[in-house]
């Protein structure tokens, strides 16, 4: 088998700007959105700082970051595992294609199924990111028949967050 022009690793700190760059490129391709630099920047040091809280893997070529992707916990009760959910899943635009994203995903698999208490990886996408949707389910991932619904409050400041009524 012929080795993979590429390495799958941990990312560490050393990692910061590539990591903010391609959330920040994620964020512009996947949702139109563009990113407050200062708050992912921060975010992402965080992260970084302390994977218990998101745990990055990135894929290095020739000594530079091609792809990312991270993943949080969740921890269920009704099936007494973890569950790791896939985010911030990026690969460049040059190495697209490549199978990047498989040895990604696949190096993450391996991990969650060698931990031994990890009973499956979920990811949310993009309803109209067709061409990332297929990439998932050609490695085996399926719809799960959730929708996710949110309420963020970045952005608010502390003044215009709701309040918790105190009836």
């Amino acid at each position: 088998m012929t080795p993979l022009p590429f390495a799958i690793r941990d990312a560490d700190p050393a990692d910061l700007d590539a990591i903010v760059e391609y959330n920040g490129r994620l964020a512009a391709e996947t949702e139109s959105k563009r990113l407050d630099p200062n708050v992912l920047r921060e975010g992402v040091a965080r992260a970084l700082a302390d994977p218990d809280r998101l745990r990055y893997w990135v894929a290095e070529s020739a000594g530079r970051v091609i792809g990312q992707t991270a993943i949080t916990r969740e921890w269920s009760d009704w099936r007494n595992g973890w569950l790791w959910w896939l985010q911030s899943v990026y690969v460049h635009a040059d190495h697209r294609g490549r199978g990047v994203f498989k040895a990604l995903y696949g190096h993450i698999r391996d991990e969650a199924l060698a931990a031994g208490d990890v009973i499956g990886i979920r990811l949310y996408v993009e309803h109209e990111n067709h061409r990332a949707r297929e990439s998932y389910r050609a490695l085996g991932l399926a719809d799960a028949g959730y929708s996710v619904l949110e309420e963020l409050w970045i952005g608010r400041s502390a003044d215009d967050r709701p309040r918790q009524d105190a009836s």
